[in-house]
């Protein structure tokens, strides 16, 4: 029903009416409680007046109103009145993508392409990347809590005055189908908006012009069908037209099922990663399609990068994906590798224009490697270590950045994690459970102390080094000659492993990162060789780098960004400032792949994030199947249960290590524990009716046992004041095996 001006729901008045579609109508209203305006979508009849619909309708209106992303449009409530069934839904300024797109040479174009009014062939490559990036990081968001859209289309995208992107109606097209099973279930639940509210009972659910090949058969849909119709809205971004059109729905569905679209329409700078991309999006076999969002918005960021470095001057761009990157700046680092010092100085009170600058960049295409976050740039960013696959194993290899090859190093076979000494004779490195260091001359490696799951270090004037020995503990400091080690920092309760140690320029403090734990535990810390308390700087959970003369670096959501930095009082202030797009990162580890020199050159490994999936294989190493999906949060620690349908594995949630139990023949993960400490290395009991698993929820690592139903409470197996690790069960279920590590 139609609704006038000064009508109330409840506490909320009629301001206007929007619009009308298949879902409802649409007013501004005013929420008299809150001093707020907000959108109302009145429900149709069909669903108000019945009560399973609704009944259902208010299960997934409480699934969505629990997305929270900048980039998607929130449900505040369901509110009822007289019978009047309404969506409250936060109220979006701005025009949608479909009205940009119709009028894209006088709202976007600064100049306009053309006559007042005149419609361009789409728009700039530089003006749709950032729109898809956003689109792109809502849906990844949604997929990630179970919640498919299933009728993306631009007029379901805003854009507002300041360039952010909303996306709306998430996930209503299922929210309004009708229940499963049902016998218009079939014809509902997947299908396009084709008639509207015309059809009554027969209100069918999508858009035809940008449904998927499985969409338009009738067949189930994931995650995948969302893919594919932003593949449609990014070509018509770029193209200026549909990506499948006809005069009549059957034309259209034709087209989608049979055709594809006219390649040659994109324009010419469309970067190739981009047609890519597109091709992959819109592959009517949908296993042949991009599986996850993420995939899709690191693929922009890459490209919309590639087209922000093409358009400044000086810059030089090569497009190897596997490469290493490496930025020199003649002048002001701070000014131009980190963001562009036109940018800083728009944001600040300055009004002087800042001294231009001259980037150089370089990449550096490495030997295969299974270790892309191993390497370091010398002090003098001169030199470039790496660690790479040679005769068959990961070693060392050097690279001198004005040379265009690479050398192995003798004797670093299994290395990782290398650093450098400051004066860039010597490099330090983790290999077979031990701390070592070698000199660039071939002399044979020097074992300096103990560390058996290493996680970084860093090595000071004063020939002190300053390192990570495991993954569950303190750091540890030692003489660069070797000797006893010497704690200078203890995890506190509930807190994770301290790690990726870096040198402050004074020599005697140091930044290092806590990625998981209790929330008010992680974040990056400053501590001192002299062993003080330590003080955390910023909540972030990924490791920061000092970039001379007042940077901190550190990846946010796969970016490399820099925040203003006094390495004296160490205080960190300002707007972060972008540095670099797409880096490889390793949520398991807390830190992106890129290194800093202290001389003011960059080096990034530009990548997605590590994804990982369990992998059905036979003992000859053939490949046979998959479990799940691949996963980006640090799936580890695999066991699988006795009568081999679940897997038990460890993984990482918003900072938290967890147990997780994953369904085999669904692929479906649930979560196992649920404390605050590191829980990981599940073990199964023969009879598959426990876990055993170590957790630091009591300090050290110690034993845990809970039943393999979930039910219960996690009970305590071993508790003392050494950290230790399942290892095995007896058969009968009796006897438990496990390690210890004493401090002698």
């Amino acid at each position: 029903m139609a609704l006038t001006v000064g009508t109330r729901l409840g506490h909320y008045e009629i301001v206007s009416a929007i619009g009308a579609g298949g879902m409802g109508e649409v007013y501004r209203a005013r929420d008299t409680k809150l001093n707020r305006d907000v959108a109302l979508k009145v429900l149709p009849d069909l669903l108000a007046h019945d009560p399973d619909r609704l009944a259902r309708f208010k299960r997934e209106a409480q699934v969505l109103a629990s997305l929270n992303h900048p980039n998607i449009a929130a449900i505040y409530g369901l509110e009822e009145s007289e019978g009047i069934q309404a969506l409250v839904l936060e109220l979006v300024e701005g025009p949608t993508l479909g009205e940009l797109l119709a009028n894209v040479g006088r709202v976007l174009s600064d100049p306009p392409r053309g006559a007042a009014g005149s419609k361009g062939p789409g728009l700039r490559v530089d003006e749709a990347l950032p729109i898809a990036r956003q689109i792109a990081d809502a849906f990844e968001a949604a997929h990630e809590q179970g919640v498919v859209h299933r009728d993306l289309k631009p007029a379901n995208v805003k854009v507002t005055a300041n360039g952010t992107v909303k996306v709306l109606d998430f996930g209503l097209a299922k929210a309004f189908a009708p229940e499963p099973g049902s016998a218009a279930a079939g014809i509902l639940s997947d299908s396009p908006t084709i008639s509207a509210m015309a059809t009554g009972a027969g209100v069918i659910l999508g858009t035809a012009s940008y449904m998927s090949p499985e969409q338009a058969r009738g067949r189930p849909v994931d995650k995948r069908t969302d893919i594919w119709a932003f593949g449609c809205v990014l070509y018509e971004m770029l193209a200026g037209k549909r990506a499948f059109e006809g005069g009549e729905v059957s034309d259209v569905l034709a087209r989608i099922l049979e055709r594809e679209p006219k390649w040659d329409a994109l324009p010419s700078d469309t970067p190739p990663n981009i047609r890519r991309l597109l091709r992959r999006c819109l592959d009517k076999d949908p296993k042949r399609r991009f599986h996850h969002m993420a995939d899709v918005r690191i693929e922009i960021e890459e490209a919309s990068a590639e087209v922000a470095h093409a358009t400044a001057p000086g810059d030089v761009v090569a497009h190897h994906d596997r490469s290493l990157r490496v930025v020199w700046v003649s002048a002001l680092l701070a000014s131009v590798a980190l963001g562009g010092g036109w940018w800083i100085g728009r944001q600040g009170s300055r009004s002087a224009a800042p001294p231009e600058a001259v980037v150089t960049r370089l990449e550096v295409v490495t030997p295969p490697t299974p270790d892309p976050m191993s390497f370091a740039l010398s002090p003098d960013g001169r030199q470039l270590v790496f660690v790479a696959t040679a005769e068959g194993e990961p070693r060392l290899w050097l690279r001198l950045l004005d040379q265009t090859t690479a050398r192995p190093l003798a004797g670093t076979a299994h290395a990782s994690y290398p650093f450098w000494a400051p004066d860039g004779r010597s490099i330090g490195f983790f290999a077979d459970g031990k701390l070592k260091r070698t000199g660039l001359g071939g002399d044979a490696p020097q074992v300096l102390a103990d560390a058996s799951t290493a996680r970084g270090g860093t090595w000071n004037p004063d020939g002190i080094i300053v390192f990570a020995p495991t993954a569950t503990g303190g750091l540890m400091r030692v003489a660069a000659t070797g000797g006893t080690p010497v704690a200078v920092t203890q995890p506190t309760t509930g807190q994770g492993s301290h790690r990726w140690p870096q040198f402050l320029p004074d020599g005697r403090r140091f930044l290092f990162n806590v990625g998981v734990g209790r929330p008010d535990g992680r974040g990056v810390f400053v501590g001192s060789l002299d062993g003080s308390a330590t003080t955390r700087i910023l909540a972030d959970e990924t490791a920061a780098a000092y970039a001379p003369p007042h940077w901190l670096l550190l990846v946010r959501q796969g970016a490399l960004v820099a925040l203003r930095f006094d390495p004296a009082s160490a205080v960190v202030s300002g707007d972060p400032v972008p540095a670099a797009q797409g880096l490889v990162s390793d949520n398991s580890l807390y830190r992106g792949a890129f290194s800093v020199s202290a001389n003011g050159v960059l080096a990034h490994r530009p990548s997605g994030a590590q994804w990982r999936q369990l992998t059905w294989m036979d003992r000859t190493g053939k490949v046979l199947g998959t479990v799940g999906s691949p996963d980006d949060t640090g799936l580890a620690n695999p066991a699988l249960s006795p009568d081999g349908q679940r897997v038990a594995l460890n993984g990482v949630r918003q900072g938290n290590i967890d147990i997780w139990l994953m369904d085999v023949a669904r692929g479906v993960l649930s979560r196992f524990t649920f404390d605050d400490g590191i829980d990981n290395l599940p073990l199964w009991s023969p009879d598959g009716r426990r876990v055993v698993f170590r957790s630091t929820r009591k300090g050290p690592y110690d034993l845990f046992e809970k039943p393999a139903s979930g039910a219960g409470e996690d009970q305590p197996l071993l508790v003392s004041a050494e950290n230790k690790a399942p290892v095995d069960w007896s058969p009968d279920g009796r006897a438990l095996l496990y390690v210890t590590v004493n401090p002698k």
